[in-house]
């Protein structure tokens, strides 16, 4: 099945997930993990509510059939434009046995076609410095969250929509990276229209976020590519590379951001936490919103386990890829990349625009209706199990007798659980 980028026109949803019907059982294993209950299985085959979702990859992940695909932008979109820049993440080093050099990975990218690369680690490391800098100023509450991962991001423009105050008003590593090397480019006379800007990317929340642009007035990306297409055109090239050139211009800090607490490390704060996995994720939230965690500095949140490399668009296990990271670390000088060099003031690493609340849980906007719904879900869970078995095609009674009262089912919809009890009576 094709898993090309796809855009509902316009809704602007971004369809970061795809399904394959001929795959998917029903099984409604992707169903129940969904962090923000975007996904129904009904008639016997799974459908995603892409306005709920924040491109986690956790169907992906947990998915038995590998009925469901991430979208992205196909490896022949390479040939697109004339100059091309790619942006490889940090995580990618993992994704190689016993790499020990990675500007092994550097040549073999230009080897490949591409005519410039640009370390999103080095663009992380900026973000690091800003990141201090904009902390220092004492505008933003703590705990102050990282923005790096935008499923994170997303969650809370959903979910916790009185957490919005907390977020880091800064640019992603990524488009940092691909902000500074497009205007060089441009700047050594190369024309603005013949510049393409590719990211090789570990998860599909990166793909929503590069395309519809998180933050950003435009995106500085033109094309998003998969960490799996990459790893597969890389190998070959990279064993029958002829000459290695120095290339790598990031320390320790900027790869340290592939993995979990790699950011938090780069504050160079004590008080900070951690979390990886997008149910820890949750759990944080839960508990910053309910006024906890006022000693902490920052908080550093990951939706894939492990970090960047947790990424379902990555092809290696994310515990090994960790130790991968963790290892070439080790190989790189331990001074952060300072934004001095590059003479720009804070507000050009920062926000150019800030992301929208979403009201995708909102009953009704009339606030009338929206009680009278609200009460009308109520009388529907009285006579339901409230045991979220899934059976009904919904993740749980309370989204079953939304789906009701929205008009997504039948009004007449019954519980399955609920009739075959009465059917053994």
């Amino acid at each position: 099945m094709d898993n090309n980028l796809k855009l509902v026109l316009g809704e602007k949803a971004l369809h970061t997930v795809m399904l394959d019907p001929e795959k998917c059982m029903g099984c409604i294993t992707c169903m129940r993990r969904c962090p923000t209950e975007a996904i129904r299985v009904r008639d016997g085959k799974a459908s995603v509510a892409y306005e709920k979702c924040i491109g986690c990859g956790e169907c992906v992940r947990l998915c038995p059939h590998h009925a469901k695909l991430p979208s992205h932008d196909p490896w022949d979109c390479i040939n697109d434009f004339k100059y091309k820049i790619v942006l490889p993440p940090p995580s990618l080093y993992g994704q190689f046995n016993n790499l020990e050099d990675i500007n092994y990975v550097l040549n073999g990218l230009l080897k490949l076609g591409f005519d410039e690369v640009y370390e999103v680690g080095k663009g992380a490391e900026y973000v690091s410095e800003a990141t201090n800098i904009v902390m220092n100023r004492d505008v933003i509450p703590k705990p102050v969250i990282s923005t790096a991962c935008p499923a994170v991001v997303e969650l809370i423009m959903m979910s916790y929509h009185n957490l919005q105050k907390h977020l880091l008003n800064l640019l992603a590593p990524v488009d940092v990276a691909a902000k500074i090397a497009k205007q060089n480019a441009i700047k050594r006379g190369i024309p603005e229209e013949d510049i393409g800007v590719y990211f090789i990317s570990p998860c599909p929340a990166k793909v929503f976020a590069l395309k519809m642009g998180i933050g950003v007035e435009k995106p500085y990306v033109d094309r998003v590519i998969s960490t799996a297409d990459a790893y597969k055109h890389l190998l070959p090239v990279m064993k029958n590379l002829e000459e290695i050139k120095p290339m790598c211009a990031m320390s320790s800090y900027g790869l340290g951001w592939g993995i979990s607490r790699g950011e938090a490390n780069a504050t160079f704060r004590d008080k900070t936490i951690a979390a990886d996995g997008i149910e820890n994720c949750k759990k944080i939230l839960d508990v910053l919103e309910d006024g906890g965690l006022e000693d902490i500095d920052f908080i550093e949140l990951n939706a894939c386990t492990g970090g960047c490399v947790g990424g379902v668009m990555n092809v290696e296990n994310p515990f090994v890829t960790r130790s991968r990271v963790a290892n070439l670390m080790k190989k790189l000088p331990r001074n952060l990349n300072g934004l001095a060099a590059l003479n720009q003031p804070t507000d050009y690493y920062m926000w150019e625009q800030n992301p929208s609340i979403k009201d995708v849980f909102k009953l009704d906007s009339n606030r009338v209706v929206a009680m009278q719904k609200m009460m009308e879900i109520e009388n529907i869970l009285e006579g339901l199990p409230k045991v979220d078995c899934g059976l009904c095609g919904a993740p749980s009674c309370k989204a079953f007798a939304e789906d009701i009262v929205n008009g997504i089912i039948p009004k007449d919809s019954k519980c399955p659980r609920m009739m075959a009890m009465k059917r053994k009576k």
